[in-house]
């Protein structure tokens, strides 16, 4: 009788000290708790022109290891792989954490969440990320063959417009190192959302201008822009994107997704 009643005691004693660290939960608030989530999504980025990450939390949801909503906005964004976002939005509701590391500071995930995502590219976001050195790279590789004869070729300007039918136009400016002559190459592409929401697929491509050019030049055009529409380049550790939408307007191609987060993004 004694040992238990020794048991319950310190029973009692646990779960006490574990009420009274939950009631500390109110004491941490949204501040704390933004400074974290700021601090690690920010080292997932290389340079912002704005960026806020914001975590919505309730003293009576956060003590059972809910928090409300997370919501990230920037603006001028550069990811790590050097693509630029005119503008990213990803707002992830009712995220399940462990109530007593957030005590301490530590912000842990017991289970996926999901939100939505909103992912703008400019034009000016496209040209940069076509870049011109890997493309020249690519024509090293290969003979570029212009009408009948072999010649050697550099681009040196790709310039790209979104058109308001939902296609994309990518027009490259070449060197011609043979003459010391300039032509120019123009694709007018149509992405479309892949089955899975994977990510984008070049679905049609038309050569409007250059096709005298081989088609070794004109894929290296093709294989740089598919680069842009892969997810990975501009996701961040932890969140995963699957696109539901696909619009454009005004030079900007947005992309509307489901967002899912597993973890903040280590640091």
């Amino acid at each position: 009788m004694l040992r238990y009643l020794i048991l319950s005691v310190k029973t009692l004693s646990i779960l006490s000290t574990i009420i009274m660290l939950l009631s500390k939960l109110d004491n941490i608030g949204e501040k704390t708790i933004n400074k974290i989530a700021e601090m690690a999504f920010k080292s997932q980025i290389k340079n912002a022109q704005y960026l806020s990450v914001q975590v919505k939390t309730n003293p009576t949801q956060l003590s059972k290891g809910i928090l409300e909503s997370l919501n990230i906005d920037g603006y001028g964004l550069e990811m790590q792989k050097d693509l630029r976002l005119e503008k990213m939005q990803i707002t992830l509701n009712n995220i399940a954490v462990s109530p007593l590391k957030a005590l301490m500071g530590n912000v842990q995930l017991t289970q996926p969440s999901e939100g939505n995502a909103c992912v703008v590219l400019s034009e000016k976001d496209i040209e940069t990320a076509l870049n011109i050195d890997n493309l020249n790279k690519q024509l090293q590789k290969s003979e570029i063959c212009y009408g009948n004869q072999t010649i050697k070729a550099k681009f040196y300007q790709v310039k790209c417009r979104i058109l308001a039918d939902g296609r994309v136009m990518v027009k490259a400016k070449l060197k011609i190192i043979n003459t010391q002559t300039f032509e120019s190459v123009c694709l007018v592409i149509k992405p479309r959302v892949c089955k899975s929401g994977q990510g984008i697929l070049l679905d049609e491509v038309i050569c409007t201008q250059g096709k005298e050019f081989s088609s070794i030049l004109i894929n290296a055009i093709v294989e740089e822009s598919a680069k842009i529409f892969n997810l990975d380049n501009f996701l961040m550790d932890g969140i995963s994107l699957d696109v539901n939408h696909l619009t454009m307007e005004d030079g900007k191609l947005n992309l509307l997704a489901v967002a899912g987060i597993t973890h903040l993004p280590i640091r």
